[in-house]
């Protein structure tokens, strides 16, 4: 079943356990002969592997239970967490965008996430490849919440692992899917409302038309979150999803000043403080079927009031970006280190780092040393592919250091 069919079940039945009674004759009445419920051996292996993963069960009745997401109607019955789960306590703001991410992308990505880590609240996305990667990284030290596709055992993609060790450390994994079960394509969008579910509001850097964050965005709407994007330059395919967005009634963000803005025009943190206050389930409803956890140790929920009113210790001055980290994912596994610039050797097949090279360009002018970082490889690479593609007239240099697509 899913969860709002579990929801439904707990609410008409009063337990997990009556309704797990009442479930085969609930689909005989349903045509459905022969059903039975997941054996209990299947749950306690279950169980079993999330303990030799060193996760840990949240149940929807555990005060430890993301308040936000237990507010929307689908909200997964159970997740598993790998990390600290206080992190789970911060109001918390979704960062997404392409994979195929731009340059100019990652930077708006890194300097977006890393203001708003600095303002205290907390950077969510999906652990993807581009904005995903670019916002864990930059918000990574201050505690940031990356939701899985697949079971918590199976990091997608895998060179993102490095990256996943480093977020358990400050911040945690979370996935509604049992361990060891590889994501396929219907598991991303049901992975994307838990992104935005966690979040009082998602803000879009890079989409195409049909994009899986275009998804994000229109479960946040539906849940009631405020849409906001980053616009692009109107020729950038990238941007053609961000831009119909605001088109549409999404706020235009430019910085992490903006985003905080529009949360507190909109009364989100408010929602997000009212529900964090709200009375928790007791525990129950379940009557003891799985495992709760240890409620006891549930840290107390920090005000957000102070924020609504604009009061943020460490909010970024305007204009907040990223200057001098290195984007990990092709750091040879190694986590950079703040103002260090990590290189990986060189590719051996110019086609395929022009190739590299387009992708990460657009119509708007991006400067050459941040291309540079994106891409990983030294300076020295990168010029005779340049030049290529400056020749067969598809790029264009531009004053202070800048390139940019031609035409």
């Amino acid at each position: 079943m899913g969860p709002a069919t579990f929801h439904r079940l707990l609410a008409e039945h009063g337990s997990a356990a009556a309704a797990l009674e009442a479930l085969p004759r609930i689909a005989a009445e349903a045509g459905i002969k022969g059903y039975e419920p997941c054996p209990a051996g299947v749950a306690h292996a279950e169980l079993a592997a999330g303990r030799r993963a060193g996760a840990r069960l949240i149940r929807f009745d555990d005060p430890a239970y993301p308040p936000l997401l237990a507010t929307i109607p689908d909200a997964p019955p159970v997740l598993w967490m790998r990390g600290r789960i206080e992190v789970l306590e911060r109001p918390a703001i979704a960062v997404i965008g392409a994979r195929n991410a731009s340059s100019l992308g990652l930077r708006m990505a890194r300097g977006l996430a890393r203001g708003l880590a600095e303002a205290g609240l907390t950077v969510t996305a999906g652990l993807a490849r581009g904005i995903d990667t670019a916002a864990h990284e930059a918000s990574c030290d201050a505690g940031t919440v990356a939701v899985m596709a697949g079971g918590i055992d199976v990091i997608y993609p895998a060179e993102n692992r490095t990256l996943a060790d480093r977020i358990i450390g400050n911040g945690c994994l979370l996935t509604e899917q049992p361990p060891g079960i590889e994501p396929v394509a219907r598991h991303f969008p049901a992975r994307n409302r838990i992104v935005s579910g966690l979040s009082a509001g998602v803000v879009v850097i890079e989409a195409a038309h049909r994009s899986g964050s275009l998804i994000t965005a229109r479960c946040g709407a539906d849940q009631g979150r405020e849409i906001m994007a980053v616009p692009g330059h109107p020729l950038d395919a990238r941007a053609a999803g961000c831009n119909a967005l605001i088109r549409d009634g999404a706020t235009l963000v430019r910085n992490a000043e903006d985003v905080i803005g529009a949360l507190e025009a909109s009364g989100a943190m408010l929602r997000f403080e009212d529900q964090a206050d709200a009375d928790r389930p007791t525990g129950k409803a379940f009557h003891s079927q799985g495992e709760a956890g240890d409620k006891s140790s549930v840290p107390r929920r920090p005000s957000t009031r102070d924020m609504a009113e604009g009061a943020l210790p460490g909010r970024p001055a305007q204009g907040t970006e990223d200057t001098g980290r290195a984007d990990h994912r092709r750091s040879a596994g190694k986590p950079a280190e703040p103002g260090v610039l990590h290189v990986a050797s060189a590719p051996t097949d110019r086609s395929d780092l022009k190739v590299r090279l387009l992708d990460l360009l657009g119509p708007s002018p991006a400067e050459e040393d941040s291309v540079i970082r994106d891409l990983g490889i030294p300076p020295a690479h990168l010029a005779p592919a340049l030049l290529d593609l400056e020749l067969e007239g598809r790029v264009i240099r531009l004053p202070g250091g800048r390139i940019a697509l031609a035409g």
